[in-house]
């Protein structure tokens, strides 16, 4: 992939542009503008502007760590201000819009992180925002001198210059950050630049998205034959559906059972995929002989990704006697991972593992098609619920690509796997039981290489332990954990020491991330 991303604006869609200068919050910007239904697109800061404006209406610039005089700032081309199109600096861009004009930037006697109560005045970026409204700070700079040309509209005891504007109302500045939810009027004011001063027409929607995606798919791949491989996740099975939708018995779909899937995942996959020309891969025995003596977490994902790419490419020349040659690898590439390959800062060192199949694409020369390229992740779950998926797959919890094997600590073996998936299934029964499933990002039961002594009736055990670990969180970045009832979590232990023989003790994580990681391994 190259340095930009020119030539992915959806055509016919009026457009947002946003100018990343590696703000943690530039992806919440993007994401509550497609919440207002206008399509928008996260460029690096080191792009130029596009060759043609036909149907983008404005531009965002987003904040940042950097200070705007500083030597190494992130490089600009101060062209895009060029642009006949309102343009709204937040925090690091606001401070950028006022240098570029003549303003002067410096210093903030005090470093503003949190809440702050801005004051404002009349202005189309204001319209039905309360005149002292509550907002979210975060910076240790400000604008000390708006530039000639513009007003102030807005300010706060400990920010003089909080919002301005410039007088042909196609500037605009705020030194807050309107996208995060504390504060509490962003949503308006993001909603106002976007259809009272840039005019978008908000026709963005998961409708217009599929047909529009039917077309292009059919086009590329013509009468070629496209292979997909199935994890059971939401990213493959919404990736599957659309590209049947389009292809129909050109797509050929393959699911490999490696052995450290969770209970009944693979009858649930073969049932609920089977018109998608799946091949079901039972590989459990040579992954799990892979996997013996392996103890490392990095060693067991290395055992499981090669043995991956092995049966994936013998299933795939088998697809190719039978059909001919296929062309195209899809894959589940979500637009967070897009945005994370063309970072200013340079190329992530770790792209997913699953969003590149190992390399497969290389070695097997297919080329690749990824249909959800501009989707977040809530946005792909609104997708499989046009495309008719259940709300069960749609919202499935994220699950690891080594599956159960990095939830066992310590070796895997078929007889700890077949304990772990009992435990885990019990967990997973009571928590959709309580009606917490959806509200939470994560909950598994693993296993510990640990054994303990107990009673049961009589008797003297010296058994396994199991853990119980439940977060919530947004992207997986971070995590804190969920305080469930002690009732849930009393009869969850109950149920898994009388029901899985061999387990004997239950622990519930309470580690947060940071310092901990939500998984285990």
């Amino acid at each position: 992939m190259g340095s930009t991303l020119e030539g992915t604006l959806q055509p016919g869609h009026d457009t947002i542009l946003i100018l990343d200068f590696g703000s943690q919050y530039t992806q919440l910007i993007a994401r509550r503008i497609r919440e207002q239904g206008v399509y928008c697109e996260i460029r690096p800061c080191t792009d130029g502007p596009p060759s043609t404006l036909e149907t983008t209406k404005g531009l965002i610039l987003s904040g940042g760590p950097s200070s705007v005089y500083d030597d190494d700032a992130p490089p600009f081309d101060a062209s895009w201000l060029d642009l006949d199109i309102p343009v709204l600096g937040v925090c690091y861009g606001m401070q950028l819009l006022a240098r570029n004009a003549g303003g002067r930037v410096s210093k903030a006697e005090r470093r503003e992180y949190g809440f702050a109560q801005v004051l404002t005045t009349a202005s189309p970026l204001f319209e039905s925002v309360s005149g002292s409204t509550e907002v979210w700070m975060s910076h240790g700079d400000h604008v000390a001198d708006a530039p000639d040309g513009w007003s102030v509209i807005g300010g706060s005891d400990n920010c003089p210059v909080a919002a301005m504007a410039r007088a042909d109302g196609l500037r605009f500045g705020l030194q807050f950050h309107p996208e995060v939810t504390h504060s509490k009027e962003g949503t308006q004011i993001i909603r106002n630049f976007l259809f009272s001063i840039c005019g978008v027409t908000g026709d963005w929607t998961m409708g217009s998205f599929i047909e529009e995606q039917l077309r292009v798919i059919r086009q590329r791949v013509g009468s070629d034959h496209v292979i997909c491989g199935m994890s059971g996740g939401v990213d493959s099975a919404v990736t599957a559906r659309l590209l049947h939708e389009a292809i129909g018995d050109q797509l050929h779909c393959i699911f490999v059972d490696n052995g450290v899937l969770r209970k009944g995942e693979r009858d649930g996959v073969a049932q609920e995929f089977s018109e998608l020309n799946l091949t079901v891969v039972d590989a459990r025995e040579r992954f799990l002989s892979g996997l013996a003596g392996v103890v490392d977490p990095e060693a067991k994902r290395k055992v499981i990704g090669n043995l991956f790419i092995e049966v994936f490419e013998e299933e795939a020349n088998k697809l190719v006697d039978s059909v001919g040659e296929i062309r195209w690898l899809a894959q589940g590439t979500l637009y967070p991972d897009v945005i994370e390959s063309v970072s200013f800062k340079g190329p992530s060192a770790t792209i997913k593992s699953h969003h590149n199949v190992g390399g497969l694409p290389e070695r097997m020369r297919m080329k690749l098609i990824e249909p959800m390229r501009e989707l977040f992740k809530d946005e792909v779950r609104l997708l499989g619920l046009e495309l008719g998926m259940s709300e069960d797959r749609v919202y499935r919890q994220p699950f690891p690509g080594p599956g159960l094997a990095v939830r066992i600590l310590g070796e895997v073996t078929p007889d700890r796997v077949a304990l772990l998936q009992e435990a885990d299934a019990i967990v997973d029964q009571e928590i959709r039981g309580a009606g917490l499933y959806r509200d939470i990002w994560q909950s598994f039961a693993a296993l510990l290489p640990i054994r303990s002594v107990g009673v049961m009736g009589d008797s003297r055990t010296y058994e396994q332990t199991a853990v119980v670990r439940c977060v919530h969180s947004t992207d997986g970045m971070t995590a804190s954990i969920v305080r469930l009832p002690w009732e849930l979590l009393e009869r969850m232990s109950n149920r898994i020491i009388n029901e899985v023989r061999g387990i004997n003790r239950v622990c519930y994580d309470i580690s947060s991330k940071p310092p901990a990681t939500i998984e285990w391994e």
